[in-house]
């Protein structure tokens, strides 16, 4: 009866006082991750987005030509534009300065108003960007230079520090907006200069005729940078990093830029942008090249679409019904040949497909995918028509284009052929596993771990080390095949790969299930050298291009073996890096104390190097342990136990997840580092030989 009269009692007290209500912008640094994503790095980066798309949203309404982008000391951001500037007069309903209204209270702009009073298409649809970054900021300012006038506010976590006020005169138009993310919020507050370089160079593709300057001052002193006594940051002329972009080709230029270093099938690149209304429009470019992956660029109010959308739901359905019928009533491909498919007519494809819509729907505030429906009909409609004229005015393009379509579906139906033989054995044998592979116990993928490791030296090692109940073993024999170029059919011929693709158990190519992935740590142990090194980027590139989901997933692994390991006395250590080891051997030891030993030290003279000599100086004798230090260059130095409680342990051992930041970066390093283009493949390694880590 006690409990129930204190359930009785609580329950009284959950009352309307009970409720929270969080005010302004307090919503946005309670739970940021609904406004941005998340804190880490995308969403740091998604702060700059932000601004800029309010600053690119002029451009797009044709008030605004030139944008800079400036990172400056103490990891602030500073965009600047030449359009109509924020208004600063006094909005009728709030009775505050418009400029304060938008950048202090969410879903406030000129983004929502009737059709003329703001913009006719917007990227910033939500109207919470720069009140969503001020929020986050321990600092931002905004400067308005408009009708002759230079009006600023400053703001801390979303909130004034002063009313709008008039600071001078100006010749000037446009728009400063200056913030620090608050380092509270974001445990990094480094911005990668590259990557809001290559963001704001797609931009500049976007909107033809539009200028981005994007200046990393942070190296400068804030006496150098005083960027509030300028409207350009470039017209200081620092000495800092700077790149700008300008094109008149459009979506031309960019799929060029992206084809840079692929071979096109055919000559000139499908092009069109037609207005559909006053307000909507559509504008795609495509070209076909010579690879098996394709690349599909989504925009949706110039906002990059990453999961894609209902535009590219209608671009995919109109090439596909357009190829198919060109083929055919062209006679390009035979009455028993069967019909292309979505797979078939997007190998080798790079296009990019952008609309500009009125009224527009995004799935989430980081606008990952477009949800318009009406966006579909739209491309269906205008690439359908263009995209026929198109083949019928250029046959020898569309020819092209269908032998890559065409060489694309055979190589898919040998692909199955050559699956579905992998499996009828696999089934024959009752799904037999490789003879290599030493498997766990455990039938649980949730707990069980295979280790990939390089030859039968290292696999015979670890074979003895594991864990026999969560721990498999897959020896390979020699290097695979670099698949980056490699169709399915070619790559299933491959015994390594065959064997992978069995003891992973998800099948492959389109009867890939994850759900019967055997083991949910895939973990890659190769030795400490460039074959190692070689040998990991060939499994990476197979699990990229085939296995990506799993990547996605979080189940891919890179083990850390030690590099050294270090006995003093009786004493055993292991270091992982050459700080590691300089920092476990001591400040204090001579290097006559120090004896190097390698692969062939004998087992007998490792145990003389352990003992202690004396060391006599004067009166006193100490006695001074040796200390031997042995460098790993492979898994199979190791003895087993070493092997365990270095790399296998799972409560001592160091693992790397694999992850992906951005795919299209991925795909670009892989063409160049796996690819045939030797001059770009030198260039890319001269330009971050000196990021590498090397053993000399």
């Amino acid at each position: 009866m006690a409990k129930d009269k204190d359930d009785k009692k609580k329950t009284s007290n959950y009352s309307a006082e009970s409720i929270t209500v969080l005010e302004g912008l307090d919503p946005v640094r309670k739970r940021p991750g609904m406004y941005i994503g998340t804190t880490g790095p995308d969403g740091l980066h998604h702060l700059i987005w932000e601004i800029f798309d309010n600053s690119r949203d002029e451009a797009m309404g044709g008030f605004a030509n030139d944008i800079e982008v400036a990172l400056l000391p103490g990891n602030r951001i500073r965009v600047v534009d030449n359009g109509r500037g924020i208004p600063v007069d006094v909005h009728k309903q709030t009775k505050v300065s418009a400029l304060e209204m938008v950048m202090t209270t969410l879903h406030a702009g000129g983004k929502f108003g009737e059709e003329g009073s703001g913009y006719k298409v917007s990227g910033g649809l939500h109207g919470v960007g720069a009140s969503v970054v001020n929020a986050l900021s321990t600092y931002t300012r905004a400067e308005v230079h408009k009708d002759g006038g230079i009006y600023f506010q400053e703001y801390s976590e979303g909130k004034k520090k002063a009313s709008v006020k008039k600071i001078g005169t100006t010749k000037n138009s446009g728009t400063i907006i200056t913030f620090r993310p608050d380092e509270k919020i974001f445990p990094d507050t480094n911005f990668d200069f590259n990557k809001v370089v290559n963001h704001l160079r797609q931009q500049a593709y976007l909107v033809k005729g539009l200028r981005i300057t994007v200046i990393d001052a942070r190296e400068n002193s804030e006496k150098e940078v005083k960027d509030t006594e300028v409207f350009y940051l470039r017209e200081l002329s620092l000495e800092a990093p700077s790149m700008s972009f300008y094109f008149e080709g459009g979506l031309m230029s960019l799929v060029r830029f992206e084809n840079a270093l692929q071979k096109p099938v055919h000559k000139n690149i499908f092009y069109v942008e037609k207005n559909t209304t006053e307000y909507e429009n559509v504008e795609i470019a495509l070209q076909y090249v010579d690879d098996i992956s394709s690349r599909i660029l989504p925009f949706a109010n110039n906002i990059y679409n990453s999961e894609g959308g209902t535009h590219i739901t209608g671009f995919k359905t109109a090439l596909t019904r357009t190829i198919n019928n060109y083929a055919r009533k062209n006679n390009l491909v035979s009455e028993k040949e069967d019909n292309f498919t979505g797979d078939d007519v997007l190998e080798g494809l790079t296009a990019v497909v952008s609309v500009k819509l009125r009224e527009i729907q995004f799935e989430g505030q980081t606008k990952g995918k477009l949800g318009s429906v009406e966006a579909r009909g739209m491309v269906e409609t205008v690439f359908n028509d263009s995209f026929g004229a198109f083949l019928e005015e250029n046959p020898d393009d569309a020819k092209a284009m269908i032998q890559k379509v065409v060489l694309a579906l055979r190589a898919r139906k040998a692909a199955k052929a050559a699956k579905d033989s992998v499996l009828r054995k696999g089934a024959l044998e009752g799904m037999t596993l490789p003879g290599k592979l030493a498997d766990c116990q455990s039938k649980s993928a949730e707990e069980s771990e295979i280790f990939i490791v390089e030859g039968d030296s290292a696999g015979g090692t670890a074979k003895m080390g594991r864990d026999r109940r969560t721990q498999a073993i897959l020896p390979l024999r020699g290097k695979i095949l670099n698949i980056e170029r490699a169709r399915l059919d070619r790559m299933l011929g491959s015994e390594q790969i065959k064997n992978l693709v069995v003891a992973l158990g998800t099948a492959i190519g389109d009867t890939f299930d994850i759900s019967k992935l055997r083991y949910h740590k895939i973990i890659i142990a190769t030795d400490a050298d460039v074959d190692g090194a070689h040998i990991r980027t060939l499994l990476l590139t197979l699990l990229y291009r085939f296995f990506r989901p799993l990547i996605d997933a979080g189940f891919v692994y890179i083990a850390q073996p030690p590099l050294y390991k270090i006995k003093k006395g009786k004493e055993v250590m292991y270091a992982y890096s050459d700080e590691e080891k300089n920092k476990k051997i001591g400040s204090d030891i001579s290097i006559e104390d120090i004896i190097e030993l390698d692969e062939n030290t004998t087992e007998e003279e490792s145990e003389e190097n352990e003992e202690v000599e004396e060391n006599t100086k004067g009166k006193d004798k100490k006695k001074v342990a040796k200390i031997s230090i042995q460098r790993y260059k492979g898994l199979g130095e190791m003895n087993a136990e070493e092997l365990w409680e270095t790399t296998m342990d799972p409560k001592v051992r160091i693992l790397k997840q694999v992850t992906v930041e951005d795919g299209r970066d991925a795909d670009k390093v892989f063409d160049i580092l796996m690819g045939t283009d030797v001059p770009s493949r030198k260039s890319f390694i001269q330009s971050n030989a000196k990021k590498a880590t090397l053993d000399v």
